[in-house]
């Protein structure tokens, strides 16, 4: 069984006045481990489906599910990695990875001990008693992935999670948070409209049509190289990319 499942689902937003079709006939699985990217044209809907798989969207029509089971809000399998690392200015490095095990009211001894050893484990132990103002751009996005990691979900979702940065950090936080995601054995879905970024980090990356969206080719993508930055260097990179490129722009 798949860790994650789409299974026909539609998506249809509707208003006193109207109703728009955002998803159509989706139909999506991801095995566990398996790094996933979602790509497709402006306003395709690929964030509308990271809320759907998030539980914060129900499907009107079909079904997602983690191992089976139909994804809540409350379902606590699915961690959330956004566009901005969104640290508290006012909190500590520890005090912002230790808040969202606070708030779920799981901050145990074991969970505290878990994420700590994280920080160390990540190069920013030495740097729990900073403040996010004190750490570069890559840090700032480590210490949120660890906050994200605290909890230990089943599934990571990253929405641009790298669109913050500036281009040269960008490279280098693709390659933390890559190595991270990867030496923790998490499963991962992207959202990204960076095409260099989906064939760098991604085993699999899913087209998506325009709106209303659904799955127009899906690329088993083989370089083989141990991080992105290496896949960038890879021969098969251009060709990959371009392949994608058409796929996404025709």
């Amino acid at each position: 069984m798949s860790l994650l499942a789409l299974e026909h689902v539609d998506l249809i937003y509707q208003t006193e006045q109207d109703e728009t079709e955002a998803v159509r006939d989706m139909n999506v699985t991801v095995d566990e481990g398996e790094f996933i990217a979602l790509v497709g044209p402006s306003g395709c809907g690929k964030t509308t489906i990271l809320s759907m798989i998030a539980g914060l969207l129900s499907p009107t029509r079909g079904s997602v599910t983690i191992e089976g089971k139909p994804v809540t809000p409350k379902s606590g399998n699915v961690g959330y990695m956004l566009q901005r690392d969104n640290l508290f200015e006012w909190r500590t490095i520890e005090a912002n990875v230790l808040l969202g095990l606070s708030i779920r009211k799981e901050l145990t001894p074991e969970n505290k001990k878990y994420a700590i050893e994280m920080l160390e484990k990540y190069g920013l132990g030495e740097f729990r008693t900073h403040y996010p103002g004190q750490l570069s751009g890559g840090m700032r996005q480590r210490a949120a992935l660890i906050r994200t990691l605290a909890f230990r979900p089943k599934l990571l979702l990253l929405d641009e999670p790298f669109s913050a940065v500036d281009f040269q950090t960008r490279m280098t936080v693709c390659d933390d948070v890559y190595s991270i995601i990867k030496n923790e054995g998490k499963t991962a879905v992207l959202v990204t409209h960076d095409i260099s970024e989906a064939v760098s980090m991604a085993d699999r990356i899913i087209v998506l049509t325009k709106r209303p969206s659904s799955v127009k080719t899906i690329f088993n993508i083989d370089i083989d190289a141990p991080t992105p930055l290496k896949k960038r260097e890879n021969p098969r990179f251009s060709k990959w990319f371009d392949r994608v490129w058409k796929e996404v722009t025709v």
